[in-house]
């Protein structure tokens, strides 16, 4: 109903043994709240909240223009909806290693499982572009010890994102992994893999879970989890997939109208009413209030 049943600690404590345990886990991407409802339905085993996902929500590209302020707001919003664990992008801590501190307990306070922060500088990029910068490891190193000492769950999880493979390689990644993981990072995301065998090397560099980005369009391959499982990865997110489906659609459906004056040809496709009322818990809400929900739902056509 209005909140998920299982308490913010809980879904922290799940996500940790979901990490350590025998398979590879699968966090797709909520841009919506009501997302987390069908990602729960078909079996996945928590939600991920891209930063170029928010960003791109608002209409910005992704180059560090949101506040941290809206990204633990609606982060909050999709996190409270679900009893999966959810983790969040921040990005580079949205500033300074103070900055960093203030982050995390902030996206402690949104109910959130972990997030990652990463070593771009700002204005950052999306990590499977060409031309980003990193900042040294002395400030990447900073920004995590920042993250490790500002939370007061310890089962909140701070993962460390490193973006040096695209910029100075797979030998410097890894290196840089290791130095991270020794600043207290409870996990690591090699952001830009180019094959399996990257991942494998990041594998073996390190002793924490890593994540694997299946990103659409990007620089590695999409792989599966049967692939990326084989070689080590504990964890693969799938960050933009639903919003590029969902805006996708959007765009079909306006191409329809513009072109035959009605959606009618395009109703078929739709989420019908009952299914989303089903989604929404009417049902739920009718437990504490019987004249919310005292109507015949439309089927396919309502």
């Amino acid at each position: 109903m209005l909140f998920s049943t299982t308490t913010p600690e809980a879904k922290r404590v799940a996500f940790r043994q979901m990490l350590t345990g025998p398979r590879i886990v699968q966090f797709p991407g909520a841009f919506t709240p009501i997302s987390t409802r069908l990602i729960a339905e078909k079996g996945f085993d928590g939600v991920y909240i891209s930063g170029a996902v928010l960003a791109n929500e608002l209409g910005f590209p992704d180059i560090g223009l949101t506040a941290l302020t809206e990204v633990a707001a609606r982060a909050g919003q999709i996190a409270r909806l679900t009893d999966l664990p959810c983790i969040v992008d921040a990005d580079t801590g949205f500033g300074e290693p103070m900055n960093v501190a203030r982050t995390v307990q902030e996206l402690e306070n949104a109910g959130l499982a972990g997030c990652h922060v990463e070593d771009q500088f700002n204005p950052k990029r999306c990590g499977h572009l060409d031309g980003k910068n990193v900042v040294d490891l002395a400030t990447a190193v900073k920004r995590v010890r920042a993250a490790v000492q500002a939370r007061r769950d310890p089962n909140f999880l701070v993962m460390a994102r490193t973006d040096v493979r695209g910029v100075e390689g797979l030998a410097a990644a890894t290196d840089r992994a290791k130095a991270l993981v020794d600043a207290g990072a409870d996990a690591i995301f090699p952001e830009a893999m180019a094959d399996l065998s990257e991942f494998e090397a990041m594998r073996a560099a390190v002793d924490v879970p890593i994540l694997a980005n299946m990103t659409e369009f990007g620089k590695s391959e999409l792989f599966t989890v049967d692939q990326l499982e084989a070689v080590g990865v504990n964890m693969v997110i799938y960050p933009v997939t639903l919003m590029r489906s969902a805006l996708g659609a959007m765009e079909r459906v306006l191409d329809t109208i513009a072109a035959d004056g009605t959606q009618q040809a395009a109703v078929p496709d739709m989420l019908t009413r009952a299914r989303l009322y089903e989604l929404v818990d009417y049902h739920g809400y009718t437990r504490f209030d019987s004249s919310v929900f005292d109507f015949e739902v439309p089927g396919l056509h309502g």
